[in-house]
């Protein structure tokens, strides 16, 4: 169905990007699809498809060989590197390739804690996905002190007082979200790592859930790790982290012996997920070809990302500003996170939400009937959930916009919620 003219943001043509994606086609009891679940994981584009099923017939081979298909892999895995290599700001040596990150999370963690013991501490936060959360407190069998930073419960925002007040010479590490997965406040990461290094800390920044939605530099961020999911940012299941090299060098990875000591691949637990990998380069060639169409004069990769990025900011931030004004409109409904439309660049396009009289699965259940693709319960965000004291019952509704998504989508959105709020 083409898009209408209100739906099209000034800079990003729905009508090119939406046929990108063949999920979104779908049809659910007469509906269409409206995918609304992308904080759990976005639709990819077709050439991300096509990138997986070329590399198992034509390059399906292990690493290091001297034959065909083993250079073509070796090739498939160094352009990767290249590519998340300019969608991080960094340079190839300091992009490592993994499963997920949550496991590039537990190696990293790991390797830290040869150098930690009693006396030592860690600051997380109660905002975090619990992905950057349990694989700190597995370092209390160390010794280690775990201490974490509060909330300002009315807009879900980090307490900047709180965490410098906890902040001290002990402190070795602080592990923080650049966005949150639950309520979508995006934290002062550049000032958390000022304060981080001032004391001699490194900062660990998981970047999972702000990657679709904004352009990461790892450079300016000054973030000695960071670590992100393609399959958040369109594309497949698998886990990439950026490492300073300095501290690719220092820490030293556990790893079987003939692998070699060579940064990154020392860090690269077993055979990789290579066609998952030829995945990831169509991801991120997806998002600059979106951002040439925005601006064709982009000389680089890099520069069509920043591009494309300047055109997706944009249209979020009118469907979330509307999505906002609707939803503060429905009886008995609680927004948790920022609510100010002029606060809307602090924030990415997702919301929690509960209705009285609803549990957050009913809700979902109800939409979900509808074509409505949501999320319900606390999303790993356990500690978010836990100390709005939602936990207990039934967590809360997520719903998270993503740049292929339409006006007229959070329109149809906002009607269905009225209804079932007035059921």
């Amino acid at each position: 169905m083409p898009v209408t003219e209100k739906d099209t943001s000034a800079g990003l043509d729905l009508n090119w990007v939406r046929p990108q994606f063949p999920a979104l086609t779908q049809i659910v009891n007469g509906h269409p699809a409206v995918f609304l679940d992308g904080p759990g994981g976005t639709q990819v584009p077709q050439r991300v498809l096509a990138a997986i099923t070329d590399y198992l017939a034509n390059s399906n081979a292990n690493t290091h060989g001297v034959h065909a298909t083993s250079r073509r892999t070796d090739a498939v895995i160094q352009a990767a590197r290249a590519a998340m290599a300019d969608f991080f700001h960094s340079d190839p040596d300091e992009v490592v390739l993994g499963a997920n990150m949550t496991s590039l999370t537990f190696m990293i963690s790991r390797s830290i804690g040869r150098e930690l013991g009693p006396g030592d501490e860690i600051l997380l936060t109660v905002l975090d996905h619990d992905a950057n959360v349990s694989p700190w407190r597995a370092l209390e069998e160390r010794g280690v002190t775990i201490r974490y930073v509060d909330i300002h419960e009315a807009d879900c925002t980090l307490d900047l007082q709180d965490l410098a007040s906890k902040l001290n010479p002990r402190t070795r590490l602080v592990a923080v979200g650049l966005a949150s997965n639950a309520v979508g406040t995006i934290n002062p990461v550049r000032e958390i790592a000022r304060l981080a290094h001032n004391v001699g800390a490194l900062i660990y920044v998981d970047a999972v859930h702000y990657a679709p939605h904004g352009p990461i530099d790892v450079r300016a961020l000054d973030c000695d790790f960071l670590v992100c999911s393609p399959y958040k940012f369109f594309g497949p299941h698998a886990g990439v982290l950026y490492g300073k090299r300095e501290h690719l060098q220092r820490f030293r990875p556990y790893k079987v012996r003939p692998n070699t000591d060579a940064i990154p691949a020392c860090w690269e637990q077993g055979t990789l997920n290579h066609e998952s990998i030829a995945g990831v380069t169509a991801c991120v060639d997806y998002l600059a070809d979106l951002g040439r169409r925005v601006e064709p004069g982009a000389a680089t990769r890099r520069a069509a990302l920043d591009a494309a990025y300047q055109a997706i900011q944009q249209h979020e931030r009118e469907l979330i500003t509307l999505l906002i004004n609707e939803l503060l409109t429905i009886p008995g409904l609680k927004l948790y996170g920022i609510p100010e439309a002029s606060r809307v660049e602090q924030r990415c396009p997702t919301i929690s939400i509960r209705v009285a009289g609803h549990t957050p699965m009913q809700l979902s259940t109800k939409l979900a009937e509808q074509g409505f693709f949501t999320w319900e319960g606390n999303f790993y965000a356990l500690g978010l959930s836990e100390r709005l004291n939602v936990e207990k019952d039934g967590g809360l509704l997520r719903i998270g916009l993503a740049h292929y998504n339409t006006r007229e989508e959070v329109e149809r959105l906002v009607v269905a919620l009225k209804k079932i709020a007035g059921e």
